[in-house]
């Protein structure tokens, strides 16, 4: 059992791992002048919708979690409805700290939205699709060794490295703002 589990999870990783590569690859056929650096708030609002659409797909298809399911169309119109205005709310949250770790505010609100997009799809919607609108389990997950099954085990090291990743990558731009390439 854990061993199918683990095969599952790999795939789904795999996927969206390609994903990721393909939504730099294959816009760049379909679109003249397409580059990850040239037009990047494309690219921040593809990436964003293949990797939303894949988590989706793959939550729905490998139903990695086996909690209780209530079958009245009310509760899942209901859940759905928060699982959106959590993300909503984390993308939002997101930018707040993007902007307070040195973004500008106004200039470029537009790339710093999309990037708080992009940053709440890595996290947010992974800890949606597995654990739901449920507060008590994404803090049960995220407390010391709380995670109870493989899936959550990654659910936890995709997003801290995720925050990590994008806190890392950003935190030695602003050592560098009096070269001539960066202003």
């Amino acid at each position: 059992m854990k061993e199918a589990e683990i095969r599952r999870l790999l795939a789904a990783n795999l996927f969206c791992v390609l994903s990721i590569i393909l939504t730099a690859v294959v816009p760049a056929s379909f679109w003249d002048g397409f580059t990850v650096l040239g037009t990047h708030l494309a690219w921040l609002c593809i990436c964003s919708v293949c990797v939303s659409t894949l988590n989706i797909i793959l939550h729905l298809v490998l139903k990695p979690n086996l909690s209780p399911k209530r079958s009245s169309f009310a509760h899942k119109i209901s859940r759905f409805l928060k699982c959106c205005i959590y993300f909503f709310m984390s993308c939002i949250l997101f930018h707040a700290i993007i902007v307070l770790y040195g973004a500008p505010l106004i200039e470029s609100v537009t790339e710093t939205f999309l990037f708080a997009v992009l940053l709440s799809t890595f996290t947010t919607l992974q800890c949606l699709c597995m654990l739901g609108p449920n507060i008590q389990a994404w803090i049960r997950v995220f407390s010391k060794n709380g995670a109870t099954s493989i899936w959550e085990s990654s659910l936890q090291i995709t997003t801290m490295c995720s925050i990590l990743g994008a806190w890392f990558g950003a935190f030695p731009i602003p050592l560098d703002w009096d070269r001539p390439w960066q202003v």
